[in-house]
């Protein structure tokens, strides 16, 4: 009768465990430290050229809606303070953080995948290797160090697209963007800033390596497995959003 609920616990308990395991791995030896470098290269590098794209135009979409608004009240000079707030407490992590899990959730799920298939994660068991710790941590560690500083360089850039729009078409001047920009930052809005995007950076890496791991079926299965990671990665994203979001509001 309950016959629909036992895939979803049973994904949900195989994640636990999978968590379980590749946290206890990042203080036991050994550590696969060519792998981390690796995958910082992989998630990090290779992520910066979209995330800072993505990073601009939203500051400079928000600069331009609020500017109309703002404009209307004769406040025009805080489009700073708005564009600072709303990009590190909000749209910094979370554009960052879905932005990072179609590009490398994917890629997680299909290379972990395809050696799932193909029968390379057994044959690493055979041999004495933990597939968690070779394939999983790296992943989890590398994500974790990465996802906070693409969001920080994305914030920066969003406000430098922001500061753009106000300096060329509200003639607010450099000193009084920033300074308004800066000053409306409380420790609440950066610890937000912080938190949100190291919570997603697990989210991601652990969900592209779960269904990586638990991929059957072939071909056919990789391909599911890829698009399972993406759009479950995304909806924890936003889950965990709220759930952060709402924290720091009761503060």
């Amino acid at each position: 009768m309950l016959d629909f609920l036992k895939p979803p616990i049973q994904t949900f308990q195989e994640f636990v465990v999978l968590s379980g395991r590749a946290v206890g791995n990042i203080v036991r030896r050994p550590h696969y430290s060519a792998d981390v470098f690796h995958q910082m290269d992989v998630i990090g590098v290779g992520s910066l050229p979209i995330c800072s794209m993505v990073g601009l135009f939203s500051g400079i979409v928000m600069a331009l809606q609020m500017a109309r608004a703002l404009t209307t009240y004769g406040a025009e000079s805080r489009v700073g303070e708005i564009v600072s707030i709303t990009l590190v407490r909000e749209l910094g992590p979370v554009l960052t953080a879905v932005l990072v899990a179609g590009r490398n959730a994917s890629g997680m799920a299909s290379e972990l995948g395809s050696m799932k298939v193909t029968e390379q994660i057994d044959a690493m068991r055979a041999l004495g290797t933990d597939p968690t710790q070779k394939l999983v941590t790296p992943r989890l560690i590398a994500a974790a160090l990465m996802l906070p500083l693409l969001t920080i360089i994305a914030d920066f850039i969003g406000m430098m697209g922001g500061y753009f729009i106000a300096s060329t078409q509200l003639g607010i001047t450099s000193s009084e963007y920033w300074t308004a920009a800066w000053q409306i930052l409380e420790y609440n809005d950066l610890a937000q800033g912080l938190l949100k995007p190291l919570s997603f950076a697990v989210i991601i890496a652990l969900v592209g390596c779960l269904y990586g791991m638990r991929t059957t079926g072939g071909t056919q299965g990789v391909g599911r497995a890829t698009t399972d990671a993406v759009v479950w990665s995304s909806l924890w994203i936003f889950f965990v959003d709220a759930l952060i979001t709402q924290f720091f509001v009761n503060l």
